[in-house]
């Protein structure tokens, strides 16, 4: 029997790459660290830009890199471990961590800050060009 997806229809060309990037997506469970994603509406009421604020307390700027590989934002957290920390209790682990964003095409990263413990990430994507192309029929005998 065939699994039908959404995009099984024969009208959908050249939708493979997202129904596979979807599946990767649905798989990965992992919640640490939490974020949250704003949309913020520009001034001029055109377009808009996002916001990922992701929650990183006890990471400093050297900790982390923010990267874009291909149509995909990563974000990335390793801490060194303090070997000359004696503890008597550990219940904030050190733990390093990979978060990936899937980007549409035209997304752009704007900057990133790190600010009390929570590092936002601005992403605006520009309003597309229209683009109408009329294509010339050839007839052959």
């Amino acid at each position: 029997m065939t699994r039908m997806t959404p995009f099984s229809n024969p009208l959908l060309l050249g939708f493979d790459s997202m129904e596979k990037t979807l599946e990767r997506i649905a798989k990965s469970g992992d919640s640490y660290p939490p974020y949250n994603i704003e949309r913020i509406r520009n001034t001029d009421g055109r377009g808009e830009r996002l916001r990922i604020t992701l929650a990183v307390a006890g990471f400093s700027e050297q900790d982390l890199e923010v990267a874009t590989e291909e149509n995909q934002l990563l974000v990335r957290g390793r801490q060194n471990d303090e070997t000359e920390r004696e503890y008597l209790h550990r219940g904030i682990a050190s733990r390093q961590f990979q978060r990936v964003f899937v980007l549409a095409d035209g997304m752009r990263v704007l900057s990133a800050e790190l600010k009390n413990g929570l590092l936002a990430i601005d992403l605006d994507r520009p309003e597309p060009e229209r683009l109408v192309r009329k294509i010339n029929i050839s007839v052959k005998d």
